[in-house]
């Protein structure tokens, strides 16, 4: 049987032509995770203002080209880093398995863990306090970091109203402002680490010390949830 010659348009890519072009395939992930990482770092440290897109490139061993490629500009990159470092915050808060836990036993682990996932994550409280400064200017302009904050609202509300109605909380707590308050508590020694060290002359990174205040802590989270029981 005659085969009629393949048109241009179907013509199958050749094998070199294939060979070069899954080695940029495969390297894209690499390549822009590693610029994600090195932003991260850069931007935690300096701030937005005073990032060097030079000094991402060097630590990510990687050229403008691939930069702009990736994420525009510098601005949508440090977009990106705050989306990545959000939406990790909240794939691990909503991994927890805590569905079957009863209600205030469900609320103290995710304290827990959003306790150490900062005391982990320092580039995190970094990034959120540098964010602050500028009045959320970029995050404001992340409609992906508003979408992951609303189902851990969700599991916070379902553990109030379970632990309202079988009178193991307290009645009329706002999930909203049980979450601000657990974020709160969790931070606040890190972003002010260096200040509060300086002036009461004791080192507030010791693990000792924080082993300590995080028992506090839980204390207080617990007397909270429960106060004014019916």
């Amino acid at each position: 049987m005659n085969r009629q010659p393949a048109t241009k348009a179907g013509r199958k890519p050749s094998s070199k032509a294939a060979k070069a072009a899954a080695p940029h395939s495969r390297n894209a992930a690499p390549t822009q995770e590693r610029l994600l990482s090195a932003a991260q770092a850069e931007f935690a440290l300096h701030g937005y203002s005073g990032a060097r897109i030079q000094r991402i490139l060097s630590k990510a061993k990687a050229n403008p080209r691939m930069l702009y490629h990736h994420f525009g500009s510098k601005s949508a990159l440090y977009v990106a880093v705050l989306e990545a470092a959000f939406a990790d915050l909240r794939r691990y808060e909503l991994s927890l398995d805590v569905g079957d836990m009863q209600p205030l036993e469900g609320l103290l682990r995710l304290f827990d863990f959003m306790n150490d996932h900062f005391e982990a994550n320092l580039a995190l409280v970094s990034l959120i306090r540098n964010e602050n400064l500028m009045k959320a200017r970029f995050l404001k302009t992340s409609t992906k970091i508003r979408e992951i904050s609303s189902p851990v609202l969700a599991m916070v509300a379902r553990f109030l109203e379970r632990g309202a109605a079988d009178r193991t909380l307290a009645a009329n707590l706002d999930p909203l402002r049980v979450y601000i308050l657990m974020a709160a508590i969790c931070q606040f020694h890190l972003s002010n680490v260096h200040t509060l060290s300086a002036l009461f002359d004791q080192d507030l990174s010791a693990p000792a010390w924080r082993a300590a205040r995080k028992q506090d802590a839980r204390q207080m989270m617990r007397a909270y949830l429960l106060a004014g029981r019916g």
